[in-house]
């Protein structure tokens, strides 16, 4: 248990049985204490306490959050932010479990703290790191256990948990760069929708009241949108219901249907653009992930066999597995990526010029930078091409209903 002035914070296992409870007290100085403490039951913590010199005035329960777990989800990037902790320490010499300690009494997260001490606390019951994290398979997947089986049994785990984090780090860059591609544009059209929805239920209705008092035959780009004004005021409810049943069904079919997530990711990587993204981000992920399980010592079959859920598409996913049989019956890498017709000719090059010299994860870093590179380069200029696009769409949406809604006004302008 670590002690300060103000403060002491004691951490435990959280086995079955065991409750955390709250503590103030104070030590032989007079000092006032406060911490936590996992035990069966209070008089524990209370023995616990005197044997560490800490006279206890209020021991009880931790009360528990309102609404379920407190903290928020644990996400990939404090995985990333996780593996470059533990590998920087134990690169420094820090013992793995005092690594585990500092990490997990350092972190804001509750449930990435709790997740944290599970794993210090099996290790010192006498697991391997590897076991360990196999107990959080959503947070550590098989990729990252068995670069970390690896790196456990050749010694040399300080070394792969760097190799980790750098990768762990260049794959949220990556998503990242992916996401913006994506997130701009949709969230532009649906504010667009959103405000067009708004003026047709709410403004044209009051246009339409204007318009009733002139006498005469309106436009036929206006007739057109207070007629759909018209639909909107009437059906708005179930044009709801239906956008919002289409999305439960799209989320639904996608995750439950395989044939349908074939489906999406055959289509995206044919759209202009945003599939060649998708093709060099793929090949990216594949590259890099093929290099770091190579460098660690995995088995080449069984690497091929880890990477083929990394590429992030159902398509370039089928093509590893492809090339993972064909290795598997002695095929070299490089003739079986040929095979699949998916990657291009100075990715196969590369590759055959990296067996040949026997430094196949020296290149496919080399082919990670660059079509990363890649991928930042199209993600930026496809942001400068959206943004003139993406105005001209707003102009055109909403600056035509206000044109419209004028017309009348400046044709009987122009007969008075």
């Amino acid at each position: 248990m670590s002690a300060s002035r103000s403060t002491v914070k004691t951490t435990a296992r959280a086995n079955d049985g065991l409750q955390t409870f709250t503590w103030v007290g104070k030590d032989k100085r007079g000092v006032v204490m406060k911490g936590e403490q996992a035990a069966k039951n209070i008089n524990l913590v209370k023995a616990e306490l005197r044997r560490q010199g800490i006279t206890p005035q209020t021991v009880k329960p931790k009360s528990k959050p309102l609404f379920g777990a407190a903290g928020s989800a644990i996400k990939p990037r404090d995985i990333a932010i996780f593996s470059r902790q533990i590998a920087t320490m134990m690169k420094s010499g820090v013992p793995i479990v005092s690594a585990l300690e500092i990490i997990g009494n350092g972190n804001k997260n509750p449930r990435m703290r709790a997740m944290v001490d599970s794993i210090r606390g099996d290790i010192q019951g006498g697991m391997s790191f590897t076991e360990a994290l196999t107990k959080h398979p959503v947070q550590f997947d098989e990729l990252y256990r068995n670069l970390v089986r690896a790196g456990e049994a050749a010694g040399v785990l300080e070394t792969v948990l760097d190799t980790i984090a750098t990768y762990k780090e260049n794959l949220e860059a990556l998503k990242g760069k992916i996401k913006k591609a994506m997130f701009y544009p949709a969230m532009v059209v649906a504010v667009a929708l959103i405000v067009s929805a708004i003026l047709l239920v709410f403004v044209v209705p009051q246009f339409q009241e204007v318009f009733k008092g002139f006498g005469a035959d309106l436009p036929a780009f206006t007739l057109m949108i207070i007629h759909l004004s018209d639909f909107m005021v009437s059906w708005w409810w179930l044009m709801l219901l239906g956008l919002i049943g289409a999305g439960v069904a799209f989320i639904a079919a996608k995750k439950r249907s395989l044939a349908f997530q074939h489906f999406l990711d055959r289509m995206i990587l044919k759209v202009p653009v945003i599939g060649q993204i998708m093709h060099n981000s793929s090949i990216a992920r594949f590259s890099r992930t093929l290099g770091v399980t190579f460098k660690a010592g995995v088995p080449l079959v069984e690497a091929l066999d880890t990477v083929a859920g990394a590429t992030g598409n159902a398509v370039y996913t089928d093509a590893v597995y492809r090339i993972r049989d064909d290795v598997a019956v002695g095929y070299p890498v490089n003739m079986a990526m040929k095979q699949v017709n998916l990657f291009p000719h100075m990715v196969i090059q590369m590759t055959a010029i990296g067996e040949e010299a026997g430094a196949l994860d020296t290149m496919l870093f080399k082919v990670a930078e660059f079509y990363e590179q890649e991928v930042n380069n199209a993600v930026d200029a496809l942001s400068s091409l959206l943004e003139p696009m993406i105005m001209v769409f707003l102009g055109v949406i909403v600056g035509g209903m206000v044109v419209a809604m004028y017309l009348p006004i400046f044709k009987l302008a122009s007969v008075v």
